[in-house]
């Protein structure tokens, strides 16, 4: 199993910056790609950045030359500047390892003025 710990999110203006991370615990071995979907009120959750265990990213078109996202062995984190109000949802991480998914809890980015 594999244990996620969120933080990092919260409320911020447009054109701010929030990061996020995301610190799996448990069993981390064979971990191979971590990442960040979010989901929108109303909306199903969709990918916004992953990475895999070789440092390959795939970015959601919404996001990309406004996110970074990042890996240091069992945390990743997600940096995101230039917030706009459609950015608002609940972030979750998503681990996967040996073929099974793991989500976090969620986390709340809130942009708004």
């Amino acid at each position: 199993q594999v244990q996620l710990l969120e933080y990092g999110g919260g409320m911020v203006q447009p054109g701010g910056s929030l990061r996020l991370s995301c610190l799996a615990s448990g069993s981390i071995f064979s971990i191979s790609v971590m990442g960040w979907y979010r989901a929108a009120p109303g909306k199903q959750r969709e990918l916004v950045a992953v990475v895999s265990t070789g440092g390959t990213t795939n970015y959601a078109d919404s996001v990309k030359g406004r996110c970074t996202v990042s890996r240091d062995n069992a945390k990743v984190d997600l940096e995101m500047n230039n917030l706009k109000p459609e950015d608002t949802a609940v972030y979750y991480c998503k681990v996967v390892r040996l073929g099974r998914y793991f989500w976090g809890q969620g986390t709340q980015v809130t942009v708004s003025s």
